[in-house]
């Protein structure tokens, strides 16, 4: 992984997100911590990293607003919402069904609804590397961490 070709900084734009409880804001911290710690994120046509990536939702579309070390503009990619939609209500279902299996399920349970929850990330991984393709390279990792900001953003409790 070259330098330049990673992010060193995420910024989710709050004014899209709704209150978030204990659960949603440990997912966040973590995926933001994750990522910067390793990732992958060049996009296309451009050599000017490191990034800074603001994540919001506009409208109907993921917006990731690529800015440089200096916050300048680097590009804006658009992603319509809607391939998301559905994958994104299944993740915080069962999300929300394993938050609440670990405080007092069998240990059965909880592994079953932990490798759902991690199925369903990987499937929305490979959608957002899919619709990335193009546009910004990312591994796959970065992808996952990704989809999970893009979880919070959408998270409404």
């Amino acid at each position: 992984m070259s330098d330049t070709q990673r992010l060193t900084a995420v910024i989710l734009d709050e004014r899209t997100v709704a209150r978030r409880g204990p659960d949603i804001e440990q997912e966040r911290r973590v995926a933001i911590h994750d990522l910067l710690q390793e990732n992958t994120f060049a996009p296309a046509g451009m050599s000017c990293g490191p990034y800074r990536l603001h994540l919001g939702i506009e409208d109907a579309s993921i917006v990731l607003d690529v800015r440089s070390e200096t916050d300048a503009p680097v590009a804006r990619v658009l992603l319509t919402l809607s391939p998301f939609r559905r994958i994104i209500k299944d993740y915080l279902l069962i999300c929300d069904s394993y938050y609440e299996a670990i405080k007092d399920a069998p240990p059965s349970r909880i592994e079953t609804l932990d490798m759902g929850r991690r199925g369903v990330h990987n499937e929305a991984a490979d959608l957002l590397l899919e619709k990335l393709n193009g546009r910004v390279a990312v591994d796959f990792e970065t992808a996952r961490r990704l989809f999970t900001l893009l979880c919070v953003l959408q998270a409404r409790k």
